[in-house]
């Protein structure tokens, strides 16, 4: 009869704790269905269809979208675009942030300033960050052109000439997202117990040592969700784009990314179908990329 209470008030407990953990866990669900699942679907289902006049009256065209949208050689160069801006940007802004993150992780007067400085372009916003960046890289009057001018040196096309432009537009997502990835890398550190490295310390590893061999084993689970996350975000880059790089500017085709040519088509030519097949493709690339992060991860990723 005990034990018959006993389980009674255990299940009694145990739906306690279920219906409080669906409570707490269904607005979460409910914004993720509405915001996210939803509108992939309706992108998806769009994707097959013509805007019709005046935005109703869409006509299905079945496949002809993506038919178009691999045979066009903007689409493609705009996915290279993309690429090439991940490229740059991901590496150099995990690095970065992982350098700062071990030397502002140390006891040093001022830490937390230092802490909110590297933090403070994050929470700027985009528009105005590309605006003063834009004025910096201005090769008539801008500040960096003029430090050069000023050492004798010769100004520089930064974001009008095309075979450099991308690069340049990088440098401003680096700069943008380093304060973001530096404190979910001290959050990382901070979860290493010292022991190890007085252990190591005794043992007469060096600093190097101990980073490379202590550091970023145990540093390496939030090392991938940084990859992932910064990954996904290349990869959607517009904002910077958009206000750095003019219509009129003869290195827009090397940088416009695939979220520029969505907005450029469904948007300001009122193509929605053809945008959300572009949108389509950047999923379906995207899903690709994680999905090889995700097997590639047991390889190099230590979990406790």
């Amino acid at each position: 009869m005990a034990n018959n209470t006993k389980k009674s008030k255990w299940n009694i407990h145990n739906r306690g704790e279920i219906l409080w953990g669906w409570i707490f866990v269904l607005p979460t669900m409910i914004g993720l269905i509405i915001l996210n699942i939803i509108p992939i679907f309706q992108t998806i289902y769009q994707s097959f269809f013509k805007t019709g006049a005046f935005g109703r009256g869409n006509i299905f065209i079945g496949l002809d979208n993506y038919q178009k949208m691999f045979g066009q050689s903007e689409i493609w160069q705009s996915l290279l675009n993309t690429i090439v801006y991940a490229i740059i940007e991901v590496p150099l802004s995990i690095f970065i942030a992982l350098v700062l993150a071990v030397l502002l992780n140390r006891k040093m007067k001022g830490r937390g300033v230092y802490r909110t400085i590297y933090f403070m372009p994050m929470v700027a916003a985009p528009a105005a960050v590309a605006m003063v960046w834009r004025w910096l890289y201005n090769s008539d009057f801008g500040l960096i052109n003029q430090i050069v001018q000023r050492f004798h040196g010769t100004p520089i096309s930064y974001i009008s000439n095309p075979n450099t432009a991308i690069f340049w537009v990088a440098v401003v997502g680096i700069w943008s997202v380093i304060g973001y990835n530096m404190v979910l890398f001290i959050s990382g550190l901070q979860e290493i117990p010292g022991d190890y490295y007085e252990a190591a310390a005794i043992d007469g590893a060096s600093p190097v040592r101990q980073f490379f061999n202590i550091t970023i084993p145990l540093i390496s689970p939030t090392m991938f969700f940084v990859t992932v996350t910064r990954v996904i975000g290349a990869m959607q880059v517009f904002d910077v784009i958009y206000m750095m790089i003019d219509k009129s500017n003869a290195a827009l085709p090397k940088t416009q990314s695939l979220v520029f040519l969505f907005y450029k088509y469904a948007f300001q030519q009122n193509n929605r179908g053809y945008g959300a097949a572009i949108i389509v493709l950047l999923l379906a690339i995207i899903m690709i990329i994680t999905a090889i992060q995700n097997c590639a991860q047991k390889k190099w990723v230590t979990y406790n």
